[in-house]
């Protein structure tokens, strides 16, 4: 929240009538600069718009994010003045939405670069194009023939620099027609995607076309690799051998769907000479198990560099949840951990929690469905407070957490002033949890949408966080469906959202006879309790 001021100029003396009141507007120092230091990493962090106009220097983004702040505040004071009596917030908006607006337009004109003296857009200097994709329309077979007309632009002269393969199920013939032309431009690329490009073709084909590929690709200096959705296993792995073994230079190495069982994770590991400058990894929706879990992190113990670490959906209990989380403490750089839907488990949590302190640019984490119960939760969640100022999104959904746990979880989201969403469903949050919650979601001014579904929530919790957060600006939505919220509830609900029902999500899972609901007039003891206790709470 931005500290209330008075405003001290010559207009004072026209306002001293009128009672002292705390206003929004304008921020203090301190927070202007907090949102240059935000904008800044977000100018210098990898995302679609670095691929396609190029990545800022963080000198570059500091002086960039200083001119947006600067003439957002401008804007927003412009509008203030027009509305004295008001209290700021109004100004507060425009104030984000033009830093937005503006931010995304460096995005866009790329990094600029000295010409004569100037400061020009990088982008005139790239009126070729550098990006060939062949990903788009109908997924398809193609053969030889097919081949030789799709990839006739990279023949001779070209200022490509990165390939799109996807989506195309290479045969043998087209693959032998692709090789040569990729042997003639591999000096030049350094993105090459070729995630799903053998579909429906049998083990042998598909090993010899990844074969070729690998081949013809051998030594080129990557920084983007992207080789998911093609049920490799470790054959797969393998054959991509000469690719992987001449790649020194990798920032983002995409596995995901790919089959990556504890052998295939071992022979990743094994092929990969260095990944000291990886800042991207994802494994998802793979099979790796506990033992390929701890191949992995043999890999990202020696990625000093990483930024984004996804390894969800991958079938990893316990053993493989701590050599993991071991390992992530030489990631001193993360701004985003998923480790989604896999058996850690409190021990695994635990030891994720340990190293959790060293994440000050984390902004995202995402540990739902680790069956981490209040013993992980709450490790978690303490060792969050303390760390991650920046954090945008908590995910904690699926975690069978209870308003014991919630004690913790309710001080972490307490002391994060830019979380922007919030996932707390399918716990065991009851009432109880909820009040806690909720009281903790009346400091955030950012956030966005709170997902607190499936967690036996009766009348008395639904109606503090919907209070909690049917007034805060740029609020989007409140999940609060398949609970136990009688049908008065129901309609009370909508009578507190009435001037923005679109922040109240979908209520057709609820359950009114759900086995915490007893009747309206308990609810409304249970509520008159809540409140009594909430009275005294802090956070």
């Amino acid at each position: 929240m931005f500290p209330g001021c008075l405003a001290m100029d010559s207009s004072a003396q026209a306002y001293q009538h009128r009672p002292l009141a705390i206003k929004l507007w304008p921020p203090s120092q301190g927070t202007r600069l907090m949102l240059v230091e935000r904008m800044t990493k977000n100018l210098t962090t990898p995302s679609i718009f670095s691929r396609k106009y190029g990545l800022l220097s963080k000198e570059e983004a500091e002086e960039d994010a200083k001119q947006i702040e600067d003439d957002a505040f401008a804007t927003a004071t412009q509008h203030f003045e027009k509305e004295p009596d008001g209290d700021g917030s109004s100004a507060v908006q425009i104030y984000a939405k033009e830093s937005s607006k503006l931010m995304l337009e460096v995005l866009k004109r790329g990094p600029r670069v000295k010409e004569g003296g100037e400061l020009t857009s990088g982008k005139a200097d790239a009126t070729a194009e550098t990006v060939f994709d062949i990903s788009g329309g109908r997924r398809a077979f193609i053969e030889g023939k097919e081949a030789a007309e799709l990839l006739e632009p990279l023949r001779g002269p070209n200022s490509y620099t990165k390939i799109i393969f996807s989506n195309r199920s290479f045969g043998l013939d087209a693959a032998r027609v692709a090789e040569p032309i990729l042997i003639s431009i591999k000096d030049q690329l350094k993105e090459v995607d070729l995630s799903d490009f053998i579909a429906g073709r049998t083990e042998a084909e598909a090993l010899e076309v990844m074969s070729i590929f690998s081949s013809a690709l051998e030594g080129c200096a990557l920084r983007y690799l992207n080789l998911s959705n093609n049920a490799m296993g470790e054959k797969g792995v393998r054959a991509f051998r000469s690719l992987l073994k001449s790649q020194i230079n990798l920032e983002e190495l995409y596995l995901m769907n790919d089959g990556i069982s504890e052998e295939a994770a071992k022979a990743v590991s094994e092929l990969l000479p260095s990944t000291e400058k990886l800042r991207v990894l994802h494994f998802h929706n793979n099979m790796t198990g506990d033992e390929g879990a701890i191949a992995i992190a043999e890999i990202v113990k020696h990625s000093p560099a990483l930024e984004d670490f996804r390894c969800s959906s991958t079938r990893v209990g316990s053993d493989g949840g701590v050599a993991l989380a071991e390992a992530l403490g030489a990631c001193k750089h993360l701004r985003k951990l998923d480790l989604r839907d896999n058996m850690f488990g409190a021990e695994a949590g635990v030891a994720l929690s340990k190293v959790i302190p060293a994440y000050t640019d984390l902004t995202e984490i995402y540990l739902s469905y680790l069956n981490l119960e209040d013993d992980g939760a709450e490790a978690l969640a303490n060792a969050l407070k303390e760390s991650a100022p920046s954090l945008e999104i908590l995910d904690l959904a699926g975690n069978d957490i209870t308003a014991e746990g919630a004690v913790s979880v309710a001080a972490c989201i307490s002391s994060k002033q830019f979380l922007t969403k919030i996932n707390l469903s399918e716990n065991e949050l009851k009432d109880e949890g909820v009040a806690l919650i909720s009281k903790a979601l009346e400091v955030g001014r950012q956030l966005i949408e709170v997902d607190l579904s499936t967690n036996s929530i009766t009348w008395s919790g639904a109606k503090l966080v919907a209070e909690a957060v049917v007034g805060k600006p740029g609020f989007k939505l409140l999940n609060i469906n398949a609970n136990f919220i009688s049908d008065e509830g129901i309609v009370e609900l909508k009578n507190i959202f009435k001037n923005s029902p679109d922040m109240l999500g979908p209520l057709d899972e609820n359950d009114p006879e759900g086995e915490d609901n007893e009747g309206k007039d308990e609810e409304d003891g249970e509520h008159d309790e809540l409140e009594s206790k909430l009275k005294g709470l802090g956070i």
